[in-house]
């Protein structure tokens, strides 16, 4: 601390607006230790408590409680200039931001369907909305940065209009669940599943499904958390494969069973 300690306790919280007993609790906590005077043993403070002091003050109106502002200030690897301390707080609260939009969006759109729809899998939704970043990431991963920005960068309406598609097709399967894959009605939904899917995520990324093992197209559809049980999922994928084979997109037998 600054060796010339010019402020007595009363003078130090007039200067920092901070209340004597505050100065007190911050002492007795090690958050700002005042120097004592050898003789009277009163505190004082320098120019040096009074930067500390504007540390503390930023990081407590930054988020941070005091037990974290300790922890901070001791720690000399970090650099504690006020800049990089908000650069910090920026990144963190930025992420915060980015994941209230995720959870404001989830809510709007849920409420849009209401209005219009009754009965919807509202849950389904939201999981939906909110891993839809782990599932970009995924799709970069395994196609690329353009086909996930052609699936993801959609306007609210396009964006609504798919999720009440996808509820109409799921309220159908839950409906003909069962049934035999030839009839006529099952076939009649499998079409539509499949132009709903290609609408939502476009025929470059269906081709690139295509080229995927399995495992790797059944941990993207996890992440999608589908409206479905496992009885109705499994009905639904071999409505879908008899629809395929039925109209020359995919043999069974082959080893290259790609969209075409």
């Amino acid at each position: 601390m600054d060796k010339e300690l010019n402020f007595t306790i009363g003078k130090f919280s007039k200067k920092t607006g901070l209340s004597i007993r505050t100065l007190h609790y911050y002492d007795e906590i090690g958050l700002l230790k005042a120097q004592k005077d050898p003789n009277s043993r009163h505190r004082l403070y320098g120019e040096d408590h009074i930067v500390k002091l504007q540390k503390i003050v930023a990081l407590k109106f930054l988020g941070y409680n005091l037990e974290e502002i300790g922890l901070m200030l001791m720690d000399t690897s970090l650099n504690l200039s006020l800049q990089n301390t908000l650069l910090q707080q920026q990144k963190a609260f930025e992420e915060k931001k980015q994941h209230l939009d995720k959870v404001l969006k989830a809510i709007s759109r849920t409420i849009s369907l209401l209005d219009s729809q009754e009965n919807i899998p509202s849950e389904i939704l939201i999981n939906n909305i909110q891993n839809e970043q782990d599932q970009r990431t995924w799709l970069e991963h395994f196609t690329s940065k353009e086909i996930a920005d052609k699936v993801y960068i959609k306007s609210e309406e396009e964006n609504l209009s798919l999720d009440k598609e996808f509820i109409d097709l799921s309220r159908e399967v839950k409906k003909l669940v069962g049934k035999p894959v030839h009839y006529p009605e099952v076939q009649e939904l499998a079409n539509k599943h499949l132009q709903a899917s290609l609408k939502y995520v476009g025929e470059e990324a269906m081709y690139a499904f295509g080229k995927l093992e399995d495992e790797q197209i059944g941990d993207f559809q996890i992440m999608m958390a589908p409206p479905y049980t496992e009885e109705e999922e499994k009905w639904l994928d071999q409505v879908i494969e008899y629809y395929m084979v039925q109209n020359g997109m995919y043999n069974p037998n082959s080893n290259e069973n790609n969209v075409k």
